[in-house]
């Protein structure tokens, strides 16, 4: 039995991910803003075999709120094997473009909260010198495209710092897994009008991710094709790159 701590549980791609580990019989911790999408989805997983499930409704935006997180996580499962975070904010380029607020807004989200929060978390699991953290980034990271530049700055960011920890973590056995979906059907992208072959369900993503965390892999493109694609296009020469329309 592992004990899961899911961070952004009310996503589509983590609640798919706890469907897995409860499944499996596995302890889960949920956390997320919304406290009644919260207990809707614990009581699904404790009908799925889950062997306990916690939930706390917390604004990871907070900081003020992240050591309480942590507390109450690690009291609830003191053998704590998987982190999952799964929050984020898709924002609007053209939005951010024109609103500082907006771009900062999305940065602070994806990016500057999940530093906050997985600084003090990792340093309590290499102490105990086990666990895995698995952080859900974006292939939108690997290059700056004019369509998404502000949401993959962030991303960007958040994968240099998952490549420090995972190299400053690796001595004392804590994994660091980073998450690159492509397009998910979700709420998150429910705007996007346009599907096509290159989109994945969230059940998909979750399958691949808790395969991952299984098998200890460093980076995983999901769906794996992703990783080809997104090959080709950091290779594309800047002079090139910067007339294409992407």
């Amino acid at each position: 039995m592992s004990q899961v701590l899911v961070i952004g549980a009310g996503s589509a791609i983590a609640e798919a991910a706890a469907r897995i580990y409860a499944g499996r019989g596995d302890r889960l911790f949920l956390v997320a803003r919304d406290a009644a999408r919260l207990d809707i989805i614990a009581d699904d997983l404790r009908v799925r075999g889950a062997e306990q499930v916690d939930v706390l409704a917390a604004d990871l935006t907070d900081r003020d709120r992240h050591a309480e997180i942590i507390a109450a996580a690690i009291d609830a499962m003191p053998e704590l094997d998987v982190v999952l975070v799964a929050y984020g904010v898709l924002p609007d380029q053209g939005s951010c473009q024109q609103n500082v607020e907006d771009a900062l807004y999305s940065i602070d989200v994806n990016f500057l909260s999940v530093i906050a929060f997985l600084t003090p978390l990792v340093n309590q699991l290499e102490e105990r010198a086990k666990g895995t953290v698995a952080v859900i980034s974006s292939v939108a990271g690997d290059r700056g495209r004019q369509s998404n530049y502000v949401y993959g700055a962030a991303k960007s960011g958040l994968d240099v710092f998952l490549q420090g920890l995972r190299n400053r973590l690796d001595k004392s056995c804590v994994h660091v897994l980073t998450i690159k979906p492509g397009f998910v059907d979700t709420p998150m992208t429910a705007h996007i009008p346009e599907r096509g072959l290159l989109w994945a369900q969230p059940e998909d993503i979750a399958a691949g991710i808790v395969t991952a965390i299984d098998k200890r892999r460093n980076v995983v493109y999901l769906p794996g094709f992703w990783a080809l694609i997104m090959l080709i296009i950091r290779s594309i020469p800047e002079a090139i790159f910067k007339k294409l329309n992407l």
